[in-house]
């Protein structure tokens, strides 16, 4: 039998049961019998039968779609993999439980907040993945207000009725940091993300903390926005100076890799002359040259945990917070004594 043509009608008169009773078997409601329904989904699965999202939409009043909003310039977007593989590992879980995923690209926190209150008022999505965390995060409470399941990637600074899934930033800074004094560098930078964002602000606070742990007056930090091209002119201005840097630890790969650039470009040798860390692990830092020390943060696993607690969040009414492995130093080839520690 042709599978696209397997309708509730058909199974039903295969099974000899109305079509009501197929559409109650088939989306998991009570008043079916335990043996009815078992022949119902036996046959449906002998006819070769698929869900159509529409259709249990209109039945169940849901959207069987999760959603991810993302407030950044989309050239930063484009050139940071973090994002792609993080949605890779929620796909992965989505796909097996008949979801779809609802990605918004916006440009600023006021388009973000009308995204918000258009998914709902539209019945587009059951839930959300709410990332990039800020500071006493005003969309916490906008989407509680709006009745909408949300997952936190990270744990807020305030109250939150929300389930988080987590990654402690700091243990994989404080490494690179201590990884770099062992090796005998004392003239250490950071180049350092969104302060408004809690990931950048705990980094940078990490980076500050481990200087003090190992006995070194404060390092030199400049904020960017994650982007590979603040990343660059931020590498420029450190190594410009008339004393720069030995080391520099990047808040993340892209920009990491994009100071690799600029060092190769001044004929300054990494790691020779310049020792470079980054964050994240993505997939092409161990392909650049020298493949890149960097921070595993295992975005693909994280977007697992996300989804299957968002999903369980919505079937249960409650979900409990994660907290995945602390984010671990990969030692590769960007690091090594330097010439003139001081």
């Amino acid at each position: 039998m042709n599978r696209e043509k397997v309708t509730i009608a058909v199974v039903a008169k295969q099974a000899g049961v109305s079509k009501g009773l197929v559409s109650f078997a088939l989306n998991d409601r009570p008043g079916v019998a335990a043996e009815t329904r078992a022949r119902i989904l036996q046959v449906a699965t002998e006819l070769g039968w698929k869900p159509s999202l529409r259709a249990r939409s209109l039945s169940t009043q849901r959207s069987f779609a999760l959603g991810f909003v993302i407030a950044r310039n989309p050239d930063v977007l484009a050139s940071d993999p973090f994002f792609t593989s993080f949605i890779a590992g929620v796909e992965s879980i989505l796909t097996d439980q008949g979801r779809t995923l609802v990605l918004s690209v916006v440009p600023d926190e006021a388009r973000e907040v009308k995204t918000y209150r258009s998914l709902v008022a539209d019945g587009r999505v059951d839930g959300v993945f709410l990332s990039d965390l800020r500071h006493n995060d005003p969309r916490i409470p906008l989407l509680s207000e709006l009745g909408l399941p949300a997952v936190t990637l990270g744990r807020p600074d305030g109250d939150s009725p929300f389930p988080a899934v987590s990654v402690d930033d700091s243990p994989g800074i404080a490494a690179s940091v201590a990884h770099l004094v062992t090796l005998g560098h004392r003239r250490i930078a950071h180049v350092a993300g969104n302060s408004a964002l809690l990931h950048g602000s705990r980094r940078r606070e990490a980076f500050a903390a481990a200087l003090r742990d190992a006995g070194l007056p404060e390092g030199q930090t400049v904020e960017t926005d994650f982007s590979m091209a603040d990343g660059s002119d931020a590498t420029r201005r450190l190594l410009t100076q008339d004393r720069p840097p030995t080391a520099i630890v990047f808040a993340n790969d892209p920009m990491a890799i994009a100071g690799l650039g600029v060092a190769h470009e001044f004929g300054i040798r990494v790691p020779e002359d310049l020792s470079i860390t980054g964050y994240d692990d993505i997939d092409f830092s161990r392909y650049v040259y020298p493949p890149l020390t960097t921070v595993s943060a295992a975005p693909m696993v994280w977007g697992r945990a996300a989804a299957t607690t968002l999903l369980a969040l919505m079937e249960n009414g409650t979900a409990d917070d994660v907290d995945l492995p602390a984010a671990r130093l990969v030692i590769r080839g960007s690091t090594a004594p330097p010439l003139n520690p001081w």
